[in-house]
């Protein structure tokens, strides 16, 4: 049987798009679909659960700034590089579809060498480092926003496709009423639901926790705190819902809420935005990242979608006590104005050539490419 490649990993949100366009694609095309990702880390575990077969290379990492780790990492994406194109090779691929992240670019170059087709795609606003290389050797970059497209050049500016985000198909069948069924939610209730990533995060957790008797007066507060976050989860009240994390029911649950506050990686904003959810973003900044989330929720308030709050510091008592309250001034405003929340709701994004989910859409180039390859 013939085969098709998917790359890409790191992170979930490396992943759970890729593994949406591989559901579609099972739909379209009679192909063994397999991944290779890194042979560390959580991408094996999330590709196998989805019952999609698995392999792992070693995986390198290209920083931005200087560290010896840099020159030890050049061996290992040598080293992925063999290891990539003996897969490709011994599996008989005939296509490479590319998620991104650092452990993308060893096949993406493999396939290219072995003459195979390969498309990417990219889900923050800015590409990466991974979606700058892996450009050069795709015949196809997707891209999430039109926004996005002024950061391609050249040759790879031909290659661009407008697409928007690949979301899992769960999140087409989100029923709000499983979600309150889930949570003992009224029909009458309103939710605010906090999510903080699956390791939950320290800085949303604890401007929460300072001001959540004020908002719990005007929301049931939904807070995803982290595994490692439970045990210091406040009972405040019936009014405040604290889970660990959240999994299959995630979908139904963010279809119940009113307003969501979280994080803005390229995943979890999308998602919302899918379901309609107007969002308060808090974005991940700082030296440990390239400034993606801050680029990503600055795009979603400019259009309308989504409030981009950045709080002055938590690194003191005195600046997170101020950035808690007006945080909640913030919340609390916007409970006030359903007006509002109904525009942020309906507030478009992205502009493609895609319309619903991209994954579907993702799915379908990937298929026409290939017949027209078989043809």
């Amino acid at each position: 049987m013939a085969s098709i490649a998917f790359t890409g990993g790191g992170t979930g949100g490396h992943i759970y798009p890729g593994l949406a366009v591989v559901s579609y694609l099972k739909k379209l095309l009679p192909y063994r679909i397999f991944w290779i990702g890194s042979g560390n880390g959580m991408d094996r575990a999330i590709v196998e659960s989805a019952g999609v077969e698995f392999f792992g290379i070693p995986s390198g990492k290209l920083r931005r700034y200087f560290s010896l780790r840099n020159f030890l990492d050049v061996f290992k994406i040598a080293a992925g590089f063999f290891a990539a194109r003996k897969i490709l090779k011994r599996e008989g691929a005939s296509f490479l579809f590319s998620k991104g992240g650092f452990v993308s670019v060893p096949p993406c170059a493999a396939a290219r060498l072995m003459k195979i087709p390969v498309f990417t795609h990219e889900s923050d606003f800015s590409p990466g480092i991974a979606t700058r290389l892996n450009a050069r050797f795709a015949e196809r970059v997707f891209i999430p926003y039109k926004e996005s497209a002024a950061f391609f050049t050249g040759k790879a500016a031909k290659k661009v496709c407008v697409s928007g985000n690949p979301v899992r198909a769960e999140f087409a069948a989100a029923d709000p009423a499983k979600g309150r069924a889930f949570l003992g939610l009224g029909d009458g209730e309103r939710m605010l639901l906090v999510l903080g990533g699956s390791l939950g995060s320290r800085e949303i957790n604890n401007l929460v926790r300072a001001c959540l008797k004020r908002l719990t007066e005007v929301f049931t507060v939904v807070h995803q705190t982290g595994e490692d976050n439970i045990e210091d989860a406040l009972k405040v009240n019936e009014r405040y819902k604290p889970y660990a994390y959240f999994k299959d029911e995630i979908p139904h649950i963010i279809a119940a809420a009113n307003l969501v506050l979280c994080r803005s990686g390229a995943g979890t904003i999308w998602e919302c935005k899918y379901l309609n959810k107007p969002m308060v973003l808090i974005p991940f900044r700082g030296s440990g990242t390239r400034g993606d989330q801050v680029e990503n929720a600055r795009l979603f308030e400019e259009a309308g979608a989504a409030v981009c709050f950045i709080p002055d510091s938590t690194e003191n008592f005195s600046a997170e006590s101020a950035s808690a309250e007006k945080l909640c001034g913030l919340i609390a405003s916007l409970a006030q104005n359903p007006g509002k929340l109904k525009s942020m709701a309906e507030a478009r994004i992205g502009g493609g050539a895609s319309e619903g989910n991209a994954a579907d859409f993702i799915a379908g180039e990937i298929a026409e490419r290939i017949r027209g390859k078989d043809g």
